[in-house]
């Protein structure tokens, strides 16, 4: 990556401070799996040009008014190419890629910020952004016979903020906030082919339009003297058109030979609505003889609108989830025991299309996929031997527990011990 920026500060009517980026990313990423006593290998690779301007302008109006405004605009490139290698014979064959070959997708923006102090106790603000995004591909139709060759989207909206904070006195804050987002599918909502599960497919559908989003959150927080601090958070988001994966049709059939197996079609969608809501709090107190205390939870709730106007949970909503964190501070040592926590999903209740994912989950009495909760806890301590010189050591994961992140279908490392020595000169 290479970034360029530049600053200049001057009085003007129209800036007191002007900010200019540009950067350049270049980004490579493959993907190499073989079905087990298998001989072909799958080699996917992609790589990806990101142009980046970013224009920044500051103007203080007076003590109590601020504006801030500016542009920015991004250009991406992707590149992606397939082959497919017998490890027997070493014969390479082209393969499908996964992203359509020489795509690009843009998004240009403009936005304006106005914040208004009218006296401390108060803080006001609200802003605009319009943005407007483009994207170009062409479809390979060699290995898969698409009803379309090419994809092009030209999508544009308008978002806002306003919100405000109230400081009653020194020990409370209240603040209240409404917001919309737009997002604009991108390359890998639009042109992306591949095996989402095994026995399933998902294939690209030029057709798919943004989604767009409304927020609301209110926020308290509350401090009692020096030692205590607690804020808690409520939000609620309704997403129109959301884009979800379902069920899909390719030529009018509901299922295509994919990488040697026949599976059932999918698409990326736009459903009716979705609904989003949640809770999330936190609790910090400095404690004698040198401890602290922290922790953070946070709740949410998802539900998406199906297609026979029925509602189910939606899959990006995780479960609850809780940090805690146990400080030490005297002179040179220093120690932190740190608890996470997450609660599980019964097979029920988890969103329609994960029901089926085996592979993803442990398999509950019944031999259904669910999501067991778990918690573990890490310990870590440092001894500041002298100004230049310092001895750390831990233990992650300390009870050596087995779980999986919500739909991570990864399982996370087991017990790891940690021993450093710093040495400054």
């Amino acid at each position: 990556m290479h970034h360029l920026e530049a600053e200049y500060k001057g009085e003007s009517p129209l800036y007191d401070h002007v900010r200019l980026a540009l950067a350049w990313q270049y980004s490579e990423e493959s993907r190499r799996d073989r079905d087990l006593n298998k001989d072909t290998r799958f080699i996917r690779e992609e790589a990806v040009d990101a142009w980046s301007l970013n224009l920044d302008l500051h103007r203080t109006l007076d003590e109590k008014q601020t504006v801030s405004y500016g542009l920015e605009g991004v250009f991406n490139t992707v590149s992606s190419s397939g082959s497919d290698v017998n490890i027997s014979t070493g014969e390479v064959a082209p393969g499908p890629s996964r992203y359509p070959d020489g795509s690009t997708w843009s998004p240009w923006a403009g936005y304006a910020l106005y914040q208004y102090i009218p006296r401390d106790q108060w803080t006001m603000e609200a802003g605009l952004r319009y943005n407007f995004i483009t994207l170009d591909a062409t479809f390979d139709t060699v290995f898969t016979n698409f009803p379309f060759a090419t994809a092009r989207q030209r999508n544009g909206g308008l978002t806002g903020n306003a919100g405000m904070i109230w400081r009653p006195s020194d020990h409370w804050q209240f603040s209240l906030m409404g917001s919309t987002g737009f997002r604009s599918p991108n390359i890998d909502d639009v042109g992306k082919i591949f095996d989402s599960t095994p026995g399933s497919v998902v294939v690209p559908n030029p057709d798919i339009m943004p989604e767009y989003a409304w927020s609301a959150d209110l926020g308290v927080v509350k401090t009692i003297g020096e030692w205590l601090k607690i804020d808690v958070n409520a939000w609620y988001t309704l997403l129109d058109d959301a884009l979800v994966r379902r069920d899909f049709t390719l030529n009018g059939m509901d299922s295509i030979v994919y990488s040697g197996e026949l599976s059932q079609v999918q698409a990326l969608q736009n459903a009716a609505e979705a609904r989003v809501w949640g809770i999330q709090g936190g609790m910090e107190a400095v404690l004698p003889y040198g401890f602290r205390f922290r922790v953070r939870t946070s709740w949410q709730q998802g539900e998406e609108e199906l297609e026979d106007g029925t509602t189910a949970p939606l899959r990006h909503a995780a479960p609850w989830t809780t940090l805690g964190q146990l400080q030490y501070r005297n002179g040179r040592w220093q120690a932190d025991l740190t608890w996470q926590y997450q609660t599980g999903i019964n097979a029920a209740d988890l969103p329609p299309d994960e029901q089926g994912k085996e592979y993803l989950y442990a398999l509950d009495a019944n031999g259904l996929p669910y999501s067991p909760a778990w918690s573990i806890f890490h310990i870590k301590a440092l001894w500041q031997i002298r100004e230049a010189i310092s001895l750390s050591g831990g233990i992650e994961n300390l009870f050596d527990i087995r779980y999986r992140p919500y739909s991570s279908g990864i399982s996370a490392p087991g017990r790891n011990i940690i021993l450093g020595l710093r040495v400054g000169f």
